[in-house]
């Protein structure tokens, strides 16, 4: 099966998914961004998903070589696809021969991990800066 063309999320270029199994991985957060609601789906995690008679298999990239998180989002995803009926053989893989970057992210992602307004938005950019710094600054004085 093959990864709807509508969820970028998810890579389009490797065997692909029933939309339920996209649907159980969005319950499914890296700890890092759990608290922003951005699903392991929405950070673009999910490289792949492949079911074929009864077995799913999923492919996950990291955001980094090193997270410390990395077990708790497999076992988590594992669990997730579990518990949907049809499955009775579930794969959860990292894989490393691909990057992760923050092009894979979805637009909900996007907007969700965004600091700073989108730069057309703002006219002037030093008049910006300098409220936000205004803005952050003690006041001087004080009641001694």
């Amino acid at each position: 099966m093959n990864v709807p063309e509508e969820d970028s999320a998810v890579s389009p270029s490797g065997p692909v998914a029933s939309p339920a199994v996209v649907d159980a991985l969005r319950s499914v957060f890296d700890p890092c961004c759990r608290e922003r609601g951005i699903s392991i789906v929405d950070m673009g995690l999910v490289r792949s998903i492949e079911v074929e008679e009864g077995r799913t298999r999923v492919e996950l990239l990291l955001t980094s070589g090193w997270c410390p998180f990395a077990s708790r989002m497999l076992s988590e995803a594992r669990q997730a696809v579990e518990a949907m009926p049809s499955s009775s053989d579930v794969v959860i893989q990292v894989v490393w021969d691909e990057p992760w970057t923050m092009d894979r992210l979805s637009d909900e992602a996007r907007s969700k991990l965004r600091f700073l307004p989108d730069p057309v938005a703002v006219a002037d950019r030093d008049r910006y800066l300098q409220r936000q710094m205004d803005r952050d600054r003690p006041p001087l004085g004080g009641d001694d």
